[in-house]
């Protein structure tokens, strides 16, 4: 990308490629209520998503059209370009899952119809008009929105399209948990006095969809799903390309993978050695890390104070050294999991008019004790200058991005790589000086690393540690003891990369992809290089897939 100076925005109201995305964005969130909720969209709030293979074909016929008219188009100048390149890379990936029916196949307890729902209770405005009435309203709609995705499994099942079993039971323990009070915690939150009866009588309705799908998943879906956890390599392919945006060699990531983790095992052996001489493993290490005193954490309240805390801290350690920090996105939320969540913490980026702040959410699996050492890396992955200050800036950046960019693009090798990197520059900035938290960065690492080995491991039925092809119990041991995570984790990790293909190598795929550009960068403009420039730039192109971000940011000249 030439360096064009910043843009007014001005621009986009000439450009036909700004304008069809804006189009797609607005129809697009009709079509999906929770999406509209998600975005801040209001006027559908009352109202769950059609998971209807009917309804789904009317969102296929918008990207087609939005295609159409894209492809069509006469870029206006160099973002009006990247814009299109975004748009068009995006809405043929998602197309190609629609028609392929491997958009209806692939979910699991990390994502499914049945989490989005539980979790847009949260994500809805409670100083709106109507608000009691359009969470009873949405709660009612619970059934409805559930046999439509019934529907649609039966339907694909027909032509040979089933998900794999371990997902089904997974999410129906999910649904089992969500039926023992998770709505009516909701509607107790927002009715405390419980003089709603009409919104406490939802709650419970909904609760016992829950259990129907529960026990339909288990007698009539589960017998019809797929034994066989793995995908194989024309599927997975499929979905590393969508995941990642970018074209892999499979067998070269694999290799990548497993040197990786050598050589961050090799420095966590290092770093065991000043924590606890005695120590015989690396298991041993986390073991007693957990219950060291410096890192200990008693009580959820307790542990939300400190993470705000700490993404204060970081804002105000990160603003006008590495980073510019717009006043609207200083601010990061973090909050609790909803019951039932995958154990892994997560972001939600905020609305388009800020009026919902980026939020970060710490699954808690029912504990009151945590301990810091591992957090730490996580939080700047998730908040500052991690997922929140990417989303975040990219909602800021009106100017430059269309409206598709701002809400849509988003792809998880540039994401997840992002806020890997993130966890990396922390490490080069001194962040983890203390020991424990160093350990706490290094599993990180060791995790994404892990990943690219299993995951292409057991999909593409790779020879394992052991001599036979990598499987759930091989991946759960590398875990568990190279990745230090605890045992719940460490299975909650292996459903995951079952249930999705190809995703958990994007972490560490897009984060290789940042250093290089960053890297590369560097030898480029020798002495004009600037980190907060390279930073700058790099994230006001905004979301896209990994192939053409590594070609924009080779045209950089600082």
């Amino acid at each position: 990308m030439t360096n064009q100076s910043s843009p007014t925005g001005e621009w986009q109201k000439e450009s036909a490629i700004a304008k069809v995305s804006a189009e797609y964005v607005t129809e697009a969130a009709k079509l999906s209520p929770i999406n509209s909720t998600n975005l801040g969209i209001t006027g559908l709030d009352d109202q769950l998503d059609d998971y209807s293979l009917a309804h789904a074909e009317k969102g296929a016929k918008l990207l087609r059209d939005s295609i159409a008219k894209i492809s069509s188009a006469t870029p206006l100048n160099d973002f009006d370009r990247i814009a299109r390149d975004v748009a068009l890379e995006r809405m043929h990936s998602y197309l190609e899952l629609h028609d392929s029916k491997e958009a209806y196949v692939l979910w699991g307890v990390l994502w499914s119809p049945v989490s989005s729902i539980r979790q847009v209770f949260e994500m809805m405005n409670p100083d709106s008009p109507n608000h009691l009435e359009n969470v009873t309203s949405r709660m009612n709609a619970v059934g409805r929105s559930f046999e439509s995705w019934k529907q649609t499994l039966l339907e694909v099942a027909k032509v040979g399209k089933v998900t794999a079993r371990r997902q089904v039971l997974g999410v129906a323990d999910q649904l089992e948990t969500f039926a023992k009070g998770a709505f009516a915690e909701i509607a107790t939150r927002f009715d405390p006095e419980g003089k709603n009866s009409n919104l406490h009588s939802a709650a419970k309705s909904a609760e016992l969809e829950c259990n129907k799908l529960s026990k339909w998943m288990r007698e009539t879906y589960a017998p019809l799903s797929n034994p066989t956890d793995p995908v194989g390599r024309d599927r997975y392919l499929v979905w590393a390309r969508h995941f990642t945006g970018a074209n892999l060699n499979l067998e070269a990531t694999y290799q990548w993978g497993k040197e990786e983790l050598d050589r961050i095992n090799d420095r966590m052996w290092k770093v065991a050695t000043r924590l606890y001489p005695d120590a015989k493993t690396l298991r041993e290490v986390a073991d007693r890390l957990e219950d060291d005193p410096r890192y200990v954490i008693n009580g959820s309240e307790e542990l939300l104070r400190r993470l705000r805390e700490f993404v204060d801290a970081a804002v105000k350690r990160l603003d006008g050294a590495e980073f510019d920090i717009d006043e609207r996105i200083k601010f990061c939320d973090c909050r609790l999991a909803p019951e039932g969540s995958a154990s892994a913490a997560y972001y939600m980026g905020p609305s388009e008019d800020f009026s919902r702040p980026g939020t970060t959410w710490f699954p808690t699996m029912g504990k009151e004790k945590f301990s810091f050492w591992h957090i730490a890396s996580t939080w700047y992955h998730e908040a500052v200058p991690g997922h929140h200050l990417q989303v975040a800036t990219s909602m800021v950046e009106t100017d430059r991005l269309n409206r598709y960019q701002r809400n849509e693009a988003w792809t998880s090798g540039h994401g997840e790589g992002w806020a890997l990197y993130a966890e990396r520059l922390m490490d080069e900035l001194g962040a983890f000086s203390d020991p424990g938290y160093e350990m706490g960065y290094l599993s990180a690492q060791a995790l994404r690393a892990a990943r690219v080995v299993v995951d292409i491991g057991m999909h593409l039925g790779c020879e394992g540690p052991d001599g036979t092809p990598w499987n759930a119990e091989s991946a759960f041991l590398v875990l568990r003891d190279r990745a230090l995570l605890d045992e719940v984790s460490a299975r909650s990790e292996v459903d995951r990369y079952l249930g999705l293909p190809g995703q958990a190598i994007s972490y560490k795929v897009g984060e290789r992809v940042w250093m290089k550009t960053r890297e590369d960068a560097k030898k480029r403009l020798g002495a004009k290089f600037s980190l907060k420039a390279f930073h700058k730039f790099a994230l006001a192109l905004g979301p896209m897939g990994l192939d053409p971000f590594e070609k924009e940011m080779a045209a950089w000249q600082g």
